[in-house]
């Protein structure tokens, strides 16, 4: 087999290509053929040893992947050889094969492509779990998603859509608003041009939004929350616009809102029943064509370093996805 390992998390530069011995699935794990493996925002901190989780030198980094199970380990019971499974297990992915926890694997149902379920369960996973577990989100609400041509954000617009719920979505150019208007948003703010205050202001008729996706931070993130409605609900969902936010705690006060964590793969292990049923349900809405994954292009997977520099340079809509 082959794989990008990470000897010195530096950078993505001092990432290689490597041949390694294929290894062989012990208890509880299955070795997958690895056909597609999704680039999410983790997967740079990881290698420049900025992410809260430090996996022990050397590694392969790639979060999330998806492909055909070649062996099973012992006491893998649902799992068979031949079948076609998505994985987020946290490293591993960018590479030919690798070994992964059976109880992370979710196979894919026929039609499920394995570009597509390399794509899912992050951003969906964290979106529906966003929106439905912590702001619980109903029918006729409105819901402001920031980076909203990004992976999750594309999720959250589809998802809150599903759920009957009206979208501003709000992006950095007006063609990712446009991306952002074909997957269902009700309205669009280019907030590189706009001010999105104002802009939020006449879209909701003074009210603002009642719920606000935020997977960016930085400077966004105070004049979104000062645009909340009444009892309206801050989804902090990440950081990829660089800082981390300082918001004045007046303001939830002001407005009776609710700042609210969303760590989807916390959920995921400690509450493992919830998480399945929400997969459940995610797995059935690909199936009746609500969701599906937007994919900004496939690359083959020894031109990983170039996929980095292209998520890096904000110009992805959508999911960036290595294939085998």
């Amino acid at each position: 087999m082959h794989a990008w390992l990470c000897e010195n998390p530096v950078g993505v530069e001092a990432l290689n290509w490597k041949e390694l011995p294929t290894p062989t699935p012990g208890p509880g794990q299955v070795l997958i053929q690895i056909q597609a493996a999704s680039l999410n925002f983790p997967d740079l901190l990881i290698v420049q040893n900025k992410y809260q989780m430090k996996p022990e030198l050397p590694f392969v980094p790639g979060s999330e992947y998806a492909g055909l199970v070649q062996a099973v380990g012992e006491g893998v019971t649902h799992l068979k050889v031949g079948q076609t499974v998505a994985c987020l297990s946290g490293t591993g992915g960018f590479g030919t094969h690798t070994l992964a926890p059976a109880k992370l694997c979710m196979p894919l149902p026929n039609g499920f492509s394995a570009v597509d379920g390399a794509a899912f369960i992050m951003t969906y996973a964290t979106s529906h779990h966003a929106l439905v577990d912590r702001a619980a989100l109903k029918a006729g609400e409105t819901v402001l998603v920031l980076g909203a041509a990004g992976g999750v954000g594309t999720a959250a617009i589809q998802i809150a859509k599903a759920m009957g719920a009206k979208v501003i979505a709000a992006a950095s150019t007006d063609e990712k608003c446009a991306l952002c208007t074909t997957l269902g948003a009700d309205a669009t703010i280019n907030y590189s041009t706009e001010n999105l205050r104002e802009a939020l202001k006449t879209l909701t008729e003074g009210k603002g939004p009642d719920v606000v996706y935020d997977p960016v931070g930085g400077d966004l993130a105070e004049p979104a929350f000062r645009s909340i409605a009444w009892r309206g609900r801050y989804l902090v969902v990440g950081f990829a616009g660089g800082p981390i936010p300082a918001l004045p705690l007046n303001l939830p006060l002001l407005k009776g809102a609710s700042l609210v964590g969303v760590f989807w793969g916390d959920f995921s292990r400690r509450e493992p029943q919830a998480n399945a049923a929400m997969m459940g349900e995610l797995a059935q809405w690909y199936g009746q064509g609500k969701i599906k994954p937007v994919i900004d292009r496939t690359l083959p997977m020894n031109e990983l370093k170039a996929a980095y520099t292209l998520m890096g340079s904000r110009s992805v809509k959508g999911k960036l996805v290595m294939v085998n």
